[in-house]
């Protein structure tokens, strides 16, 4: 009878434990707003001011992400849609100012998204990080248009 209620008890925590490890995007849901910097290939390091908009779906599963940035010379929309199975990332991005678009893959673990960013002209890599009200958002891509982009982000009130 022991043997039986051990089993239970390990088959229970096992069919549990992926879902309580499995994080959720409602903790950065909501709108942000920052500066930073991006580097175009062809120029100088530019200042840029970005709004990054999160909207969180299917109990915290799913993310839309609307990121616009803007500096001098530049303007730069993306939109993202992401879906999360356990840690696991995927789904797909498009930026509308240069009509680029592809594929989102990545992981959510620890309230950093590391994600690759492709489509048929672009590789990217980004990372996004979340300590409370505080957010930093990088994006590498050598080679692309915009080869580096830098932002530090803070929560805007509700």
């Amino acid at each position: 009878m022991r043997r039986i209620l051990q089993c239970s008890l390990l088959i229970t925590f096992l069919a549990v434990a992926p879902a309580c490890a499995q994080q959720s995007f409602d903790g950065i849901a909501g709108s942000w707003s920052g500066k930073g910097s991006m580097k175009p290939s062809d120029g100088p390091r530019e200042r840029v001011r970005c709004k990054v908009d999160y909207v969180s779906k299917n109990a915290g599963q799913s993310l839309k992400m609307n990121v616009r940035c803007a500096s001098d010379a530049y303007k730069m929309d993306l939109s993202a849609n992401i879906d999360q199975n356990g840690n696991s990332l995927s789904g797909n991005w498009f930026e509308s100012q240069y009509r680029q678009g592809g594929k989102v893959s990545g992981q959510y673990v620890n309230d950093v998204i590391d994600a690759k960013v492709e489509g048929d002209t672009i590789t990217a890599l980004l990372t996004v990080r979340t300590k409370g009200t505080h957010q930093s958002f990088v994006m590498e891509s050598p080679g692309a248009w915009i080869s580096q982009v830098s932002i530090d982000l803070l929560r805007d009130a509700r």
